[in-house]
Order: C-alpha cells, then structure tokens, then sequence
C-alpha cells in the first residue's frame, strides 16, 4: 500500500483516538462534578411554598398573559 495512504490512516486513527479519549475524560470529570456538588449541597432545606410571596392579582395577571399569548400564538 501506499506509504503516503498508511501515514494518513495513522493519523486518523491518532487524531480519533485523542478525541474520544477526551470526551470520555470530560463524561467522567462532569459526572464526578455533579456527585462533588450533590454531595456538597445541604439536602436538609425545606421546600418553599409555591405560593409563597405571590398575591393572588399576580397570579391572575400572569395567568391572563400566558393565556392571550398562547390564544395569539394559535392565530397565525
């Protein structure tokens, strides 16, 4: 085979090999930052209210805007 051929092979093959030896490091680094947080974040925080600090005319005005946004995104 052609020397010039087998060079570039080689270097396909090299240039793969680098690049999917990075993305494997870069999952097991995320994943490993992801348990550093979970593990570092305190877990022993009650959950908040979902109404907790909104008034019901807040409420009904946010309603009404996704309803008219949803009601013009419909018309076109």
């Amino acid at each position: 085979m052609n020397p010039l051929i087998m060079q570039g092979i080689q270097l396909m093959a090299v240039g793969m090999g680098t690049v999917f030896s990075f993305l494997t490091i870069l999952i097991f680094a995320t994943a490993f930052m992801s348990r550093c947080i979970a593990w570092l974040t305190p877990t022993s925080m009650a959950p908040r209210e979902a109404n907790e600090g909104l008034d019901q005319g807040h409420v009904a005005a946010i309603t009404a805007a996704i309803a008219k946004f949803e009601n013009d995104k419909l018309n076109k």
